[in-house]
């Protein structure tokens, strides 16, 4: 068993001051399991403690407004998780009266929130005896136990879930549980792990085989596609034209810069009356766009610097082209559309890139 040598070095060497600890509180524990899912502590904690800031209670959240709570969440990345943050803690409102189940498998039913996260909130909330399994803690257990093969595959994953089970302790479940998180984050480490300061280094497969350095086994390689797209950055003097995204996809629910309906990627020329024909012919396309779409005139819209964003699935190359308007030919009431003033981008629920964009297009 592990658990007796993870209590006891948690106790001397583990993490002890971060925001949402020495807590019983449900919704801080549950935002800051949201919140570090795929997501370092040292970002985490700034966005943590604005969060409670503003919204210091599961109510507080779910009288939010979406965009309210996006624009809080602008740069944290995985958009989705925001979403169902805000439509968790609108259903812990409304079916439990605003508290948290305590049972894991009530806390996984609610949006957002996995059987691990579930586990987390469950152990150090309402003190129950449930096994985690977040990305840390994989690599804990494949090394210790010699697990290889992918912990994505379903097999795989089962069997750490078995393991995870199996090493619960009768007592101590809270040390233990934040003992395998921080051993996670500071000794068991991606790269170079410090097996030498390891409380459970005596019995490890992986440092007994030499296997750490292969352990967790990747994920199969795979080719990253690049996706290409036109932005249109529609300006009208200090403001810009936003369009919001669908609620599911990249950035869902966000506001960020219209897309342009064409298949492949817009190259008008940086300065019009380049000569370029192709260039014109593209500018001129892109206006009729805009014209159509949302009822602007602009001038022969031009190219500004393309940059490139790394998703998990793939790369987003975006060509973003400048459209300084002209006249508003048609009334073009639209849900989704608003015209934003770029001195409120840095506060507004904006994709990063947008953001920055818009930053320097002021």
């Amino acid at each position: 068993m592990i658990a007796p040598r993870l209590i006891d070095w948690q106790r001397s060497h583990g993490r002890h001051d971060l925001p949402w600890q020495g807590t019983r509180d449900a919704y801080r524990i549950w935002l800051s399991e949201v919140m570090l899912q795929q997501t370092q502590v040292g970002t985490v904690v700034p966005y943590f403690l604005r969060f409670v800031a503003r919204f210091p209670d599961v109510a507080a959240l779910a009288a939010a407004d979406l965009d309210d709570v996006l624009a809080l969440w602008s740069g944290l990345g995985y958009y989705s998780r925001a979403r169902n943050l805000h439509r968790c803690a609108l259903e812990v409102a409304t079916r439990f009266g605003g508290r948290f189940p305590e049972d894991p498998r009530d806390l996984a039913a609610l949006p957002g929130i996995g059987r691990s996260s579930a586990a987390a909130i469950a152990v150090f909330a309402f003190g129950r005896r449930a096994a985690i399994l977040d990305g840390n803690v994989r690599r804990v257990l494949c090394r210790h136990a010699g697990v290889h093969g992918y912990p994505g595959e379903r097999a795989i994953e089962q069997r750490l879930w078995e393991i995870a089970e199996r090493e619960l302790p009768e007592g101590g479940i809270e040390p233990y549980t934040q003992g395998l998180m921080d051993l996670g984050a500071t000794v068991c480490v991606r790269a170079r792990p410090r097996c030498e300061t390891c409380p459970i280094a005596a019995d490890c497969s992986a440092r007994r085989e030499g296997t750490a350095a292969q352990l967790p086994t990747p994920r199969p390689r795979r080719t990253v596609p690049t996706r290409h797209r036109t932005l249109l950055v529609i300006r009208r003097g200090a403001e810009v034209l936003l369009e919001r995204r669908a609620p599911t996809g990249v950035w869902g629910g966000l506001w960020s810069l219209p897309e342009s309906e064409g298949e492949e990627p817009a190259a008008p020329a940086r300065h019009a009356g380049d000569g370029d024909a192709a260039a014109e012919a593209g500018a001129a396309a892109l206006a009729g766009e805009v014209e159509r779409r949302f009822g602007v005139r602009v001038s022969p819209p031009a190219a500004l610097a393309p940059f490139e964003h790394a998703f998990t699935h793939f790369r987003l190359r975006a060509q973003p082209v400048l459209c300084e308007f002209v006249a508003a030919t048609a009334v073009r009431e639209k849900s989704g559309v608003r015209w934003l003033a770029l001195a409120d981008a840095a506060a507004a629920p904006l994709p990063r890139p947008v953001k920055t964009l818009l930053t320097q297009l002021r």
